[in-house]
């Protein structure tokens, strides 16, 4: 009977992979450490060139201005629906009072569904999840959207609405 195995008899690979299954779900703490550090080394890399990449970016170009509608053409209660800054860009204009108009993107922030205004309960609705945000100021008040919706920034021209860039975080009392 043989205690020891003779080297140069069994092949390498023999030795460099794990035959036993319970070897093979065995990591030592080197390995372990070596994939702890090789991963965090990878994202402080990836985070490095985000950082960089934006601050060589600068500030975004102000959006264009655009009108959007007339206030005589948009009744207290009702809504009208423009695309800003792009055509692929929906949004829906809601006149909340005599002299108040609020403009949001129709975009739901769960899922991208379109939004759209109920007049009964006062507030904007996300039909595909029963997502509830406020007509004040957009901040989500039920469902699963994480985040408020972009208010557009509405600037009243004489009758002419005009709409002038867009706001990312809910700002209460936002209004033209």
């Amino acid at each position: 009977m043989k205690l020891f195995r003779d080297r140069r008899s069994t092949p390498l690979w023999r030795d460099e992979f794990a035959i036993d299954q319970a070897d093979e779900r065995y990591v030592n703490r080197r390995q372990f450490s070596k994939f702890l550090v090789l991963t965090s080394l990878g994202m402080l890399v990836g985070n490095v060139m985000i950082a960089v990449r934006s601050w060589l970016r600068g500030a975004p170009p102000p959006l264009p201005a655009a009108p959007v509608a007339t206030a005589s053409e948009i009744p207290v209660g009702a809504v009208k629906l423009f695309n800003y800054p792009t055509p692929q860009d929906p949004c829906i204009l809601v006149r909340v009072a005599a002299e108040r108009f609020v403009a949001y993107s129709q975009k739901c922030t769960h899922l991208s569904c379109a939004v759209y205004y109920e007049a009964a309960e006062k507030r904007l609705e996300c039909p595909c999840h029963q997502g509830y945000f406020s007509v004040e100021d957009g901040s989500v008040l039920q469902g699963p959207p994480p985040r408020p919706l972009p208010r557009v920034v509405i600037e009243q021209r004489g009758e002419t609405l005009v709409a002038t860039g867009i706001e990312t975080g809910a700002r209460p009392g936002g209004h033209a």
